[in-house]
């Protein structure tokens, strides 16, 4: 039904991101070890970014619980992988995190503010405490390795349809009435509550969704670990550097986060490798700067840029003048 009403300019986007994806596949055949690491690296992070700012972007509640989704996804590879056939692993990951992101979202999303940032930075916590008391409990240990057949090639191109999924699955909502409905939410969450609008049911489907690609994106990573534990598969940093790639990127867009995804995977990785015990001081310093000088992301830039050309275009004289 909302294909129906589509129209021509509609498809653009939807093409230019197929069209993306077709130029980015050949790269495993031409980049090295050390470049695909770090190309998927990005591709990670730009799914996560942008899976956050579908729920964060429009409804701006600020979700601190991607390392909780992220690490459900690793452990369910590292439980399942030796256990199903590997295309079924995924679907259950999918599941799984759509699963606990209902019960959390029809719990927790009549918070707002400041109280849904700290449940959601500490359900990320919680989880993470429990998966390491039932390790330590029934496995005798805390951490596994995951032997599964899956190189880095096949991870760059599962990342890489994956964030092709997200766009499109993005562009969907945000063009039909629960896309609407997010915006209103965003603007006023009252006003849109006596407007008609479901609160509760439009912000559970989009945290579902966005939570389910954080699952099966750490469902896709465990591999490349080969051994995880919950400090490396519910590492709070996650959360805090998809945040500030996505505030830098701009959440506003759908492509936003994109933008602060690329910078800032190439810059923490330079901290990482050369300050590896200040990271996280510089992880904070970052966070600090971005918020401060650019608060609306390139995004906002370069929408500032373009509201002062046309300002400018209009001020300029006719000829005939």
């Amino acid at each position: 039904m909302i294909l129906r009403n589509w129209t021509a300019r509609d498809w653009i986007f939807p093409l230019v991101v197929l069209a993306g994806a077709a130029l980015l596949a050949p790269l495993p055949a031409v980049a090295g070890s050390y470049w695909m690491a770090l190309i998927v690296n990005i591709l990670m992070y730009s799914v996560l970014a942008t899976a956050w700012a579908l729920f964060s972007g429009p409804t701006h509640y600020v979700s601190l619980a991607t390392a909780a989704f992220f690490g459900l996804g690793a452990y369910t590879m590292a439980f399942l992988g030796e256990k199903l056939p590997l295309p079924l692993v995924y679907p259950a990951a999918a599941l799984i995190g759509a699963v606990v992101a209902t019960v959390v979202g029809l719990s927790t999303l009549r918070l707002s503010g400041v109280y849904f940032v700290i449940f959601t930075f500490g359900l990320a916590e919680l989880v993470r405490q429990l998966v390491t008391w039932a390790e330590a409990k029934f496995g005798g240990t805390v951490g596994r390795f995951v032997f599964i057949d899956v190189n880095q090639q096949g991870i760059f191109w599962m990342l890489l349809g994956l964030l092709v999924l997200v766009l499109l699955a993005g562009y969907a909502i945000q063009r039909s009435r629960l896309g609407w409905a997010l915006r209103a939410i965003g603007e006023d969450e009252t006003v849109a509550r006596h407007s008609g609008v479901n609160t509760t049911i439009s912000k559970v489907a989009v945290f579902v969704v966005s939570a389910t690609f954080m699952t099966v994106v750490g469902a896709i990573m465990a591999p490349r670990w080969t051994y995880i534990d919950p400090s490396i598969a519910f590492n709070p940093i996650i959360s805090f550097q998809v945040l500030i790639m996505a505030l830098l990127g701009g959440a506003a867009r759908l492509y936003g986060p994109i933008l602060g995804v690329v910078p800032l995977a190439i810059l923490f990785e330079i901290l990482q490798a050369n300050f590896p015990n200040s990271f996280s001081i510089l992880l904070g310093l970052t966070f600090l700067v971005i918020v401060y000088f650019v608060p609306n992301g390139v995004v906002g830039l370069i929408d500032q840029g373009r509201d002062k050309l046309a300002r400018a275009v209009r001020r300029r004289p006719h000829p005939a003048e």
